[in-house]
């Protein structure tokens, strides 16, 4: 299988559940986006990094950086393998004197490692094409903001039936939560739509 180059465009504080964020990575040259919901913690450990800023001590992702350079690893890239019921799965590929090695992680932990040795991340065609949201032609990455809390969106929120709404309805909702980079709803009524159309 092919992989897919992704690249972090956005990271937003979630409208819905506390202390979650949604984590938007963008297809390298293309349009769709994939949202994903990841905690606080891991959160901040990427903003961080992405930032350019340094803890008065370092994090659990700096501790490992730290642990894996001291013997010689190196990892090579972070690939998101599969999703199952909402979850996502991905491993890091390290290296350590020609030897690779694939350690299975959650996502988030996985991509705040990856941007600490600056590699890359790849997905599958197959998970972007079920959980992947493509963008209209006049939204623009950069309107998705810096790493830190997006615009209210309070107002525009939308309300999922889910046993009411039509497929028709549902896509509706997700152009407008799009819309209001309101990445964590869209990526509810991303798996609605999956559910009803499978």
């Amino acid at each position: 299988m092919e992989k897919v180059k992704l690249e972090i465009v956005g990271l937003s504080y979630s409208q819905t559940q506390s202390g979650a964020y949604a984590l938007v990575l963008a297809e390298s040259g293309g349009k769709r986006r994939l949202p994903i919901i990841i905690g606080g913690f891991e959160a901040q450990a990427i903003a961080i990094e992405l930032e350019k800023m340094t803890p008065t001590r370092p994090l659990t992702h700096d501790l490992f950086k730290s642990f894996a350079t001291s013997f010689d690893i190196e990892v090579k890239e972070v690939v998101i393998y599969n999703l199952v019921e909402g979850i996502f799965f991905s491993k890091l590929i390290c290296e350590k004197d020609g030897v690779i090695t694939e350690i299975d992680a959650r996502t988030s932990d996985a991509i705040a490692i990856g941007v600490r040795f600056n590699c890359p991340v790849y997905t599958f065609e197959s998970i972007l094409s079920s959980a992947g949201i493509l963008l209209d032609e006049g939204t623009v990455d950069s309107e998705l903001g810096d790493f830190g809390d997006t615009e209210d969106t309070e107002d525009a929120e939308v309300e999922v039936k889910p046993e009411e709404a039509s497929v028709e309805e549902l896509e509706s909702q997700l152009a407008t939560a799009i819309e209001n980079e309101d990445y964590e709803l869209a990526s509810k009524l991303r798996d609605l739509i999956n559910k009803k159309t499978s």
